[in-house]
């Protein structure tokens, strides 16, 4: 399911995470060539796509929400 990108946290390894509208986190990692995110590596590029929808496989799964600790 499709949700739209609200904020961006760091995890505890200091790697980028998408807060998404549902309130599922997933990270957003710029790791060549498996995933081309230049976008996340600075604020303006990840202010850039906040409201940018990405496939939450959380939300197919039913989980329920996350978490920050």
């Amino acid at each position: 399911m499709q949700q739209p990108i609200q904020g961006y946290h760091l995890d505890e390894e200091q790697h980028w995470v998408a807060e998404l509208a549902c309130g599922h986190f997933q990270h957003v990692r710029h790791n060549p060539p498996w995933s081309n995110r230049e976008w996340v590596i600075t604020e303006q590029g990840r202010q850039s796509m906040l409201g940018h929808q990405l496939n939450c496989k959380k939300c197919d799964e039913g989980a329920p929400r996350d978490s920050e600790c």
